[in-house]
């Protein structure tokens, strides 16, 4: 009649453990899912009733609370499909299997009982080995590389019902990696040794790649400054392992697709983008240019055409190497750690000093 299975939310890049407790008990028809859930997890509801009777599990003549541990802490998204019917099925009776409290299970439900990746799903498995688990049931998913965090073993799933077999003992279909999982996709970057003269700026630009530091480039308009810019990531070491995941776990956050690529992230936005845009943030917040940029490059092309505010807020990324975002719902913190280039012209008509045009200024 109760059950707990674990699962891991996220608040960020960091993540929690979230303990899923079902009781059912012999009553009028009734599911209900506490622990301060969102429209999301609040939905999960029909898609585990269908994906249970699929399978052959009714659940009429039962009364089923499900809390969200710890219920002050809010909940978002579908990941917590998985865990919350297989507790269902503890509850029941139907799984007769003791599940550790270091086992966690995170995925979507289709109403076939299929499960599906969600947004975040790659954060929340690396906060899982930090949180000590060792063995995490996840969905495969052939847009992320295949994870392999020794020593937490994890197994892929594509359905409840192989979910509910590995459990009971039985094993899983192997996943076979695709030719695109196994290579490394090259981005298509300007090649620094490609640049014919640029002497000086090159060599300054190769001192800020060792010392990583930022760098300023002024000239006026057609001299090469976006080109050279453009080039600086090809100079770069390539990421680590857990660099790499740790870059495509932002751009998960941020709902973007980042190629299997060891060469570090390059971002150029507009001089008109936001503040928000930039720093990153939003009524639930998300990551910003500053930690896409993470390990890599930020440009800041015309940077005199950025609005005062928005230079402002670059001061304590700069220096400290993250962002603080406080909203109404929640205080996160992302990384951002970055190597800032800048572009200016000398002038507002760009030709102080030229000899070959005139300074209309």
């Amino acid at each position: 009649m109760w059950a707990k299975v674990t699962s891991i939310a996220l608040k960020g890049m960091e993540g929690y453990r979230v303990h899923v407790e079902v009781g059912s008990y012999v009553g009028n028809d009734s599911f209900k899912i506490v622990g301060l859930p969102d429209a999301a997890v609040k939905e999960s509801k029909e898609r585990i009733i269908s994906a249970l009777r699929t399978l052959g599990y009714h659940l009429s003549g039962q009364k089923i609370t499900i809390n969200l541990s710890p219920a002050d802490q809010k909940k978002y998204g579908s990941m917590f499909d998985l865990p919350m019917a297989i507790a269902v099925l503890q509850s029941l009776h139907e799984l007769e299997v003791m599940v550790a409290e270091d086992t966690g299970f995170l995925g979507s439900l289709s109403l076939d009982g299929s499960i599906q990746p969600v947004e975040g799903m790659l954060p929340a498995v690396l906060a899982a080995k930090r949180l000590g688990i060792e063995k995490l049931y996840i969905p495969f998913n052939e847009e992320l590389p295949v994870l392999e965090l020794d020593p937490m073993k994890i197994i892929y799933v594509s359905s409840l019902q192989d979910a509910i077999g590995h459990l009971s003992g039985q094993g899983v279909p192997p996943f076979k990696k695709k030719q695109k999982d196994e290579r490394v996709t090259s981005i298509n970057y300007l090649d620094m040794q490609q640049i014919v003269g640029h002497t000086k700026a090159k060599y300054a630009l190769e001192i800020a790649a060792a010392g990583e530091h930022h760098v300023l480039l002024t000239g006026p308009p057609g001299c090469g400054k976006s080109m050279l810019a453009e080039s600086f990531p090809s100079i770069l070491p390539s990421l680590t392992k857990e660099s790499l995941l740790e870059v495509i776990s932002l751009y998960q956050l941020s709902q973007n697709s980042y190629p299997h690529s060891t060469m570090p992230p390059y971002r150029n936005p507009h001089h008109s983008a936001s503040g928000v845009s930039i720093i990153g943030g939003g009524q639930y917040p998300k990551p910003g240019e500053i930690s896409l940029a993470h390990r890599g490059v930020l440009f800041l092309d015309e940077i005199g055409e950025f609005s005062k505010k928005t230079l402002d807020m670059l001061r304590q990324p700069l220096e400290n190497g993250s962002i603080m975002i406080s909203r109404t719902h929640a205080t996160i913190t992302y990384p951002a750690s970055f190597i800032l280039i800048a572009a200016m012209n000398p002038c507002p008509c760009g030709y102080e000093g030229s000899t070959s045009h005139y300074c209309t200024c």
